[in-house]
This record gives structure tokens, C-alpha cells and sequence, in this order.
């Protein structure tokens, strides 16, 4: 990536030499080129909002810029990015969603979300430490910038306008008004689950921000829920991709003497998937981790793993996040352990699976999902 301040080199993580997709696109390019030109003064607290990969904050680690994610993957990028070009540890402040922002904040810079849910959260969160003086700048591609984007921005921080577009991606100029009313913070939502959706019917389900299908059951997870595998006698089971860990509390509830593993990158998703399996009182024993899926499970030490992989990295549409759970699914499976998925038809995991298993059966399907079931021999 070319910034005003030289060339980077930088790469996704888990780093891949055929991964095709790069860890920057032209709204980093756009931001770092208007911080440049209108030498915006970069010498107080400066706070990078959802840097996808790191690139941002490596490229003004100089500056010691304080980087806020929802993404463990994103944070690991950006150690590894940082790493590369020779930044000393601690140049960089790597906070999570989850963690309290700095008290004052003097640049605020935000990488648009595709969660609406997401930006609103943070951004109420970040108004406390924001001043009159605060500069302010939002980037995003033409597409993830929207005018409910433009009014979050409006209704809890202050005026707000948009840059003409350059290379389909646009800045947001935001003028801070501290004495604004702002709204109260709606995130977490909590909501109750409805009957007919087997051991969680009735149950309490949290949300924190940005957690998919933030205000209701969505189709494909109801649709997993009336066809997990029954029966007791299991020991371990990973929730894998967890979310608001709807699917790994209903585990729990049918078989109490069970252990569920709750994991996914998002830091959001493992804070809702803890909330919602405390907040129903499951028996049993639980463990709550943010990684990259699989990574650090032992080999053959797992009865049964539940996933519903998503195939977006942000806006790219890419196949490689299931791939990666798949392979660590048979990994961490023992002799006779199965992986249970659901998706919608047209993705075609029973292909992938019947490569790195040599099985795959049909459990269930409608029109739009299909569970799959496949056996580690």
C-alpha cells in the first residue's frame, strides 16, 4: 500500500500467499492521503475505529495510535504488520470493542463497519472521551456509506458531511458537539426466543452490537436448531462460529453433562454468546474464546462440532474462513466425531466436506438451507 509516508507491505491474517484479497483497499489509501494534505496534527491520543488488517495504524504507528476491533483476526494482522516493519512493541495500543476506550481522544478516525448496529455502539461508547477540538474523519467505500451512516454520525457526535468520491471510496468529516443530546446506548438487546425451537424455546437471548441478526432468531440458525443431532453420552462440543451462542446453549440444555466450547473472532460474538448461556442458568461446564476457530483445540479431543460458517470477509465473498473451519473441525475431532453444518444450498459444503472427510450425508434441507453431517474416520 503507497501512503504519503511510504510504501507498506502488508498481509491478512492467517497470512496466505494465494489469498488474492488484500489487506487495504482505496478508503485506507483516501484517509491516510487526506490526514497528509491537510496535515491534520497527529501529536495527542489518535484512535483508529475498526482498522480491518492493521493498515492504518501501521502506517501512523509513529504517531502511537490507539487501534479499536471487534476482530481478533484483524488484530492479529496488525501485530504481524507492525512486526514487519520494525514497530516496537506497545507503539500501538490494541484494544477490542469489549474494552474500555481512552479517557480523551484527540484524533478520531473511523473505518466504516457493515454493521449499522456496530457503528452506533461504538460511536456511544467513543463520545465521553471526544472534545470540541477533536478531528474527526470516517472512511469507507461508496457502498458501505449510507445515509443512516451519515445520521449516526449526525445524532450522537455532530454535524456531519461527506468528501466527493475518489476511486468509489468517500471520507466523513464530522464536527463534535459535546453538549448534543445523545441517545442511550441500546446495546446489548436482549430478547426472548420463541417456542417450537427445541431445548431453547422460551430462552433469553443477548445480543451485543454487530452480532448477526441482532433483534431475532434468524431462518438458518431456527432452521439448525429443529435438527441438532440428539442423544447424551457427549463430552466435548465446540459451538464454532458462535455468535450469540444460541446453537451451544441449546447443547448444553439437552445434555447437561456435556462441556461447550463457545469460539469466534468476533469479540462481540463469544461477550453475547457468554451472556445468553448465563442468562438461562445451563447447567454444565462452558468455556468462552476468541480466536482463530479451531486454533488451539487438541487434536481428537472433541465429540461433535456445530458450525455455521459465514462466507463474507467483509465485502469479499470467499469460501476461505470455512475451509479453515472445516480442516480444524476433522482435526479436533476424535475417531467417530462428527461435524454437523448448516448453510444455505447454494454454497455446496458437502463438496468440501466430502474431500477432507470422505463422507458427507444430507441431515436435513429445505429450499434455501441444508444441514450437513459428516463422520472423522
Amino acid at each position: 500500500m503507497t501512503t504519503p509516508w511510504g510504501a507498506l507491505a502488508l498481509t491478512r491474517f492467517p497470512e496466505d500467499p494465494r489469498d488474492r484479497l488484500r489487506a487495504w483497499d482505496a478508503s485506507d489509501e483516501y484517509l491516510l492521503a487526506h490526514l497528509a494534505e491537510q496535515d491534520v496534527p497527529l501529536s495527542g491520543t489518535v484512535v483508529v475505529v475498526g482498522d480491518r488488517w492493521g493498515a492504518l495504524v501501521t502506517a501512523l504507528a509513529a504517531h502511537r495510535p490507539t487501534q479499536i476491533t471487534d476482530s481478533w483476526l484483524a488484530q492479529e494482522a496488525t501485530r504481524a504488520n507492525l512486526a514487519r516493519h520494525g514497530v516496537e512493541p506497545g507503539a500501538v495500543r490494541l484494544l477490542t470493542t469489549q474494552d474500555p476506550p481512552p479517557a480523551r481522544i484527540d484524533v478520531l478516525l473511523v473505518r466504516v463497519p457493515k454493521s449499522l448496529a456496530l457503528l452506533e455502539d461504538q460511536l456511544l461508547r467513543l463520545a465521553p472521551s471526544v472534545h470540541e477540538g477533536t478531528v474527526v474523519v470516517g472512511t469507507g467505500m461508496v457502498r458501505e456509506i449510507h445515509t443512516s451512516t451519515l445520521e449516526l454520525f449526525g445524532r450522537i457526535l455532530g454535524p456531519t458531511r461527506t468528501s466527493l468520491a475518489k476511486r468509489k471510496a468517500r471520507l466523513i468529516f464530522c464536527t463534535p458537539e459535546p453538549s448534543v443530546e445523545r441517545p442511550a446506548n441500546p446495546w446489548p438487546y436482549t430478547y426472548t426466543l420463541p417456542d417450537g425451537v427445541g431445548a431453547v424455546s422460551g430462552s433469553t437471548v443477548v445480543n451485543h452490537a454487530g452480532v448477526f441478526c441482532a433483534d431475532r432468531l434468524d431462518i438458518g440458525t431456527r432452521f439448525f436448531l429443529a435438527h441438532l443431532p440428539g442423544g447424551r453420552g457427549l463430552r466435548r462440543v465446540v459451538d464454532l462460529g458462535c455468535g450469540n451462542g444460541v446453537v451451544g446453549t441449546a447443547v448444553a440444555l439437552a445434555n447437561p453433562e456435556a462441556e461447550v466450547l463457545f469460539v469466534d473472532e468476533s469479540f462481540q460474538a463469544v461477550a453475547s454468546a457468554e451472556a445468553t448461556f448465563k442468562a438461562n442458568g445451563v447447567p454444565g461446564h462452558a468455556e468462552f474464546r476468541v480466536g482463530d476457530g479451531m486454533a488451539g483445540v487438541p487434536a481428537g479431543s472433541v465429540d461433535l462440532v456445530l458450525n455455521n460458517p459465514p462466507f463474507h470477509s467483509h465485502q469479499a465473498t470467499t469460501d476461505a474462513t470455512a475451509w479453515r473451519m472445516f480442516t480444524g473441525a476433522r482435526r479436533a475431532l476424535r475417531p467417530g466425531g462428527e461435524l454437523w453444518v448448516v448453510g444455505n444450498r447454494h454454497l455446496g459444503y458437502h463438496v468440501k466436506l466430502r474431500r477432507l472427510f470422505g463422507n458427507s450425508e444430507v441431515v436435513a434441507s429445505d429450499p434455501k438451507f441444508v444441514v450437513l453431517r459428516a463422520v472423522r474416520r
